[in-house]
């Protein structure tokens, strides 16, 4: 499977039909993260909280920055994000070790731009 983690992979599990995400939009999203091995190491879920962040501006991976712009309110997307745009060669907290692909499940539930 390594192979298929040379580059950004973007699956679409469910088309949204809201507002596109851009550059610059606070997005508010749920979502699941895994290792490779299937191995779950982050869930907004289970803190029963979404989670909010601007995109395409260097506030998350790169894999998240990329992955998440023109996906519509309301859709679920699979990334599959290479470890040089998740977090590299550094080891985040106990379980993504350095040089880690990153698999994520992202439901998309808002998008605000500045001109609302």
């Amino acid at each position: 499977m390594s192979e298929a983690f040379s580059e950004l992979r973007i699956e679409d599990l469910q088309p949204g039909t809201g507002k596109a995400a851009v550059k610059g939009a606070l997005i508010t999203a749920h979502y699941t993260g895994w290792l490779e091995d299937g191995t779950e190491f982050d869930s907004s879920h289970k803190r029963g909280q979404p989670f909010q962040c601007v995109i395409g501006t260097g506030r998350v991976i790169k894999g998240w920055d990329q992955g998440m712009i023109g996906m519509q309110t309301g859709g679920k997307r699979k990334l599959y994000v290479p470890a040089q745009l998740a977090y590299g060669e550094r080891q985040m907290g106990a379980l993504i070790k350095p040089n880690s692909n990153l698999i994520f499940e992202i439901e998309l539930l808002e998008v605000l731009t500045r001109d609302e």
